[in-house]
């Protein structure tokens, strides 16, 4: 899921591999904020969906993720998903509907699209694009082909991912 717009075809791209019923995700919003904030439009976060098994409503998240995408509000909705994580494991599905109606987007059309499966596809290629290039958890982040690990740790994630975002960036 990418907000990218042509104006930023040059940026560095960060994948964020993530899961939205996942608690270490939430926790690594605070990271992908501050990187955002710093980089500005010469850095694409781009969240890529790797819902796991552990999570039974992971995979419906990543569906209603790439909804909201299409209704516009994609980070708006997935900030607000992992930041109530246990109302998603309490409630399942029918909360990804009310926190779209929240958000303003067409929850009738989020209901449908889970019901349907039309974004099906896309999270089954992040997920198969993840398991090729060895994410088994998440977070994950990729940038510069190199695969960081936050599954374990978040600690030192962000000071690595600017050391490489630096480096990168100087060398265009």
């Amino acid at each position: 899921m990418s907000d990218s717009s042509p104006a930023r075809a040059e940026a560095l791209v960060l994948d964020v591999w993530c899961e939205l019923q996942c608690p270490d995700c939430r926790s690594a919003l605070g990271d992908v904020g501050a990187l955002r904030d710093r980089y500005g439009d010469r850095l694409d976060v781009r969240l890529r969906h790797f819902p796991l098994e552990k999570h039974k409503h992971a995979f419906a998240a990543a569906q209603a993720a790439e909804e909201a995408l299409e209704q516009g509000k994609g980070w708006p909705y997935v900030e607000a998903v992992l930041g109530r994580v246990e109302e998603l494991d309490r409630k399942g599905e029918p909360f990804l509907v009310e926190i779209a109606r929240e958000l303003g987007l067409d929850a009738e059309e989020f209901d449908t699209a889970l019901i349907d499966g039309r974004h099906i596809l896309i999270v089954d290629a992040d997920q198969a694009e993840g398991k090729a290039i060895g994410v088994t958890g998440t977070p994950t982040y990729v940038i510069g082909g190199e695969r960081l690990d936050g599954g374990k740790s978040q600690e030192g994630l962000r000071e690595r991912i600017e050391e490489i975002a630096d480096r990168l960036l100087a060398g265009r």
